[in-house]
This record gives structure tokens, C-alpha cells and sequence, in this order.
């Protein structure tokens, strides 16, 4: 998570860029109510918010912001908890890739934003960014969405020197046209960086980023799961079991404390980099400021994760919540978040700003992030997403874990995941 100093530092980048929002939102703010209203946002994590929330304020002073933020899992969970309850939810909750599709399908639950007027913003957005927050019957909207995850691949100079790697990003990047080449090297660097190094940290990463650059992952867009049905979901798993056998994953479960706590301990060389992925990675690991650096990844282009921010109908203050939400997915608001944690815009007029195309990090080697991740933004041809794609990837993903942990062999955990995704059916 982010420290104060952090979120002081973005608070004074935010009264400069937003002042024109904040300005322009005064003609339609509800400052005319002097009620005393708070809003609840539900959140995975830090989203960068708590600065942008004090911009807000300033023309909305009658209301109040309060985080309730969860793990990934539980968060997701507790929210189709409180839906199936109608009890319990947020005014305003953040929703994953893996579970958007969960939430659209039963749009009743959440207030449609194009009764708010949503539907004249939809050419700001990446429109396949668009669609996923849009009910089956494209006829509700229930989220705006915030970030977009195209991906690149981090990795740790000074571990990559240490094996006798190049380190350069263009010539890491030439290390691994092809997820099979990744593994190769990572062979080489196991062979190499001595006991107790890794490759990369979570076997689950690797195989999410493989399925979710295909042009069909583990549902086909009937909504049918086709794990076993989809050869390049099984030739993704055979890769990642070939990865574990050759010792090169830590053996971590993401987002886990373990998961976080091995960044800072440097144990692992390399890791699937969505943009949202950096901040995690600098937060987590304060002491190896210019020891990461950012190449391409393996096998092209594709996305992992990005979210929405949706309205539940339990809110009590809907027409609030709206506004909050349409100002943190501003051009402005992403733009800010961006730089300062690492979330890239889902707006495609960002990746052409100089001001995003510019921008690098010092503590990636001046890596230039914002180039980076604009090119990844553009070369992401989406994939569908089923109801349950997020349960599906975490069955996977425990079958991973159990051949890690020595507790099946790998074929014996193929066959129960089938049987357990079946049931996700």
C-alpha cells in the first residue's frame, strides 16, 4: 500500500491538474443540498483515490468519502454476497475484469448510468472497455471504467546480471518473443542466480497472461466454459507446468501477504507487468528503487485486469455517487493516477498526450513507462469474459498450486480442475 508522503505528493499534483474539472463541475455539483450525506467505496486494494476525494469535496462539501477496502478475493465475493442479500454493499464498489461479466449479467441489481446520461461520454472510452460494462442486452450500463491492463514484463536488472543475463530492456525484450522462450531463459537463469532465486513469483500470473492474450480464453462468447475444449488453454497449462518442473516459480500465491512480502526480499527476477502491476511492485519493494526495469512480454499483446466502478442499487445516494464516479474516471483524474500509481487510463486521447507518451520512472530505470503502456493499450484485441471467469482462473490457479505444493501430479490436477470449473458451468 501507499505510504502518507505518497498520497500528500499526489494531493499537490491533483490541485493543479484537476483544478479545470473541479471548476467545470461547479455548474452541475449538488452543492444546493446542504445535507450531510457520506458515500461508501468499496475497493481491492489502493486505488489512488484518497487525493482525488479532496478535489471532489470542494465542490460537493456536504459530502463525505469513506474506503472500505478488502482483499481481491473477499472483495469480489463479499460483493456477490451483498448483492444475493441486498444487504451490505457500497454506494460505489470496484469491479475486476475477471468478475466484471458476473455483475452485468444481472444488471437489476445496479443502477443503469445511462438513465444518468452516461451514454454521451461512451466515445471517450476504449470502446471494447465500453462493452464490458454494459448488461448482456446492451441496454444498462452499470460501471465506468477506470484502468485498462496491457501488458509488459518487469523484471529485476541486477538479478538478470547476476545470472549473466542482458539487461537492457531492448535486449531482454529480444530474450522472449514466445512464452517458451521466456521459459527458456528462465531454465538458463534458474541454472544460474543459485538456491533460493526464482524466475518469477506465481505460476497462476503466468498462465493468466498466456490465456488472456488469446483471441478465446476459458469461455467461448455464448458464455460456455471451454477450459478443457480450448487447446491454448491446455497449452498454456503444459507451459506453466513445464516452468514449475524447472523450479522457476516461487511457488507464491498472488496477492497474498507472502506474494507481497517477496518483493521486498528480491526473490524472484521477473513479473507479468500490467501497468496497475508497477505500483505494487514500488510500494512493496521501496529499497530496489533502479533495480526494475520494464521489457515487452512474451507472445505479444493482451490485457490482464482494469476495472469499473459500479453502482449498486442498495446506494442510498445514487445521484452522488454518479458524479463522484464520473470525476475518478476523468481524463484528468486517470491521467493523475497514472503517474502517481501506476493505473493506466482506459481513455484512448491519453495515449497520444505527450504528457502520458513522455512520462517515466526513475524507479524503473527511467523505463518510459508511459510509452509503454500506451503501445500496450492500443495492441489489445479483447477477449470475451464469462460470468464467472474469475472463479475459473482461481480453480486453475489452486491446481497450479497443488502440483507446486507436491500435493497432485499434474495430470491428476488437470482432471480436477475440469471437474471443478464443470461446476462453475
Amino acid at each position: 500500500m501507499r505510504t502518507l508522503s505518497r498520497r500528500a505528493g499526489l494531493a499537490a499534483v491533483l490541485a493543479l491538474s484537476l483544478l479545470g474539472v473541479v471548476a467545470c463541475s461547479k455548474d452541475s455539483d449538488t452543492g444546493s443540498s446542504d445535507e450531510k450525506i457520506t458515500l461508501n467505496v468499496g475497493l481491492f486494494g489502493d486505488f489512488g483515490f484518497q487525493p482525488l476525494y479532496e478535489e471532489f469535496k470542494k465542490t460537493h462539501p456536504n459530502v463525505e468519502i469513506k474506503e472500505r477496502i478488502a482483499d481481491f478475493g473477499a472483495h469480489h465475493q463479499n460483493l456477490a454476497a451483498h448483492l444475493a442479500t441486498n444487504s451490505g454493499a457500497a454506494d460505489i464498489e470496484a469491479v475486476e475484469l475477471a468478475y466484471i461479466s458476473q455483475f452485468t449479467s444481472q444488471p437489476g441489481k445496479f443502477h443503469n448510468l445511462l438513465d444518468q446520461g452516461a451514454g454521451s461520454m461512451e466515445s471517450q472510452w476504449l470502446p471494447w472497455k465500453w462493452q464490458q460494462g454494459l448488461s448482456t442486452d446492451k441496454k444498462s450500463l452499470i460501471g465506468l471504467g477506470t484502468d485498462v491492463g496491457g501488458m509488459a514484463m518487469c523484471y529485476r536488472t541486477d538479478l538478470f546480471a547476476k545470472a549473466g543475463l542482458p539487461t537492457e530492456r531492448d535486449k531482454v525484450s529480444a530474450l522472449w518473443p514466445t512464452w517458451q522462450e521466456y521459459v527458456n531463459v528462465g531454465k538458463t537463469y534458474q541454472s544460474k542466480a543459485g538456491k533460493g532465486a526464482y524466475f518469477f513469483e506465481a505460476s497462476g500470473n503466468m498462465f493468466r497472461a498466456m490465456v488472456e492474450q488469446g483471441q478465446t480464453g476459458v469461455y467461448d462468447n455464448s458464455d460456455k466454459i471451454i477450459v478443457g475444449e480450448n487447446p491454448d488453454v491446455k497449452k498454456a497449462w503444459d507451459l506453466t507446468v513445464d516452468a514449475i518442473k524447472a523450479g522457476e516459480s516461487a511457488k507464491l500465491a498472488a496477492w497474498t501477504p507472502e506474494w507481497t512480502a517477496a518483493f521486498g526480499k528480491g526473490t524472484f527476477a521477473t513479473i507479468v507487468c500490467p501497468a496497475w502491476m508497477t505500483a505494487y511492485i514500488e510500494g512493496n519493494a521501496k529499497d530496489a528503487a533502479g533495480k526494475w526495469d520494464v521489457a515487452t512480454v512474451p507472445g505479444g499483446s493482451g490485457n490482464m485486469g482494469g476495472s469499473h466502478l459500479v453502482l449498486p442499487k442498495q446506494g442510498k445516494h445514487p445521484k452522488e455517487a454518479y458524479e463522484l464516479i464520473k470525476f475518478l474516471t476523468s481524463s484528468e483524474s486517470q491521467a493523475a493516477v497514472f503517474k502517481k500509481t501506476g493505473n493506466f487510463p482506459s481513455l484512448p486521447k491519453l495515449y497520444d498526450d505527450p504528457s502520458i507518451t513522455g512520462f517515466s520512472k526513475a524507479y524503473f530505470n527511467n523505463a518510459p513507462i508511459g510509452k509503454i503502456f500506451s503501445d500496450a493499450a492500443k495492441a489489445v484485441q479483447p477477449q470475451h469474459m464469462g460470468p464467472k471467469t474469475g472463479d475459473v482462473m482461481t480453480a486453475i490457479g489452486q491446481g497450479l498450486g497443488r502440483i507446486e505444493q507436491g500435493q497432485q501430479q499434474p495430470d491428476a490436477a488437470w482432471t480436477q480442475v475440469l471437474s471443478d470449473v464443470a461446476k462453475l458451468q
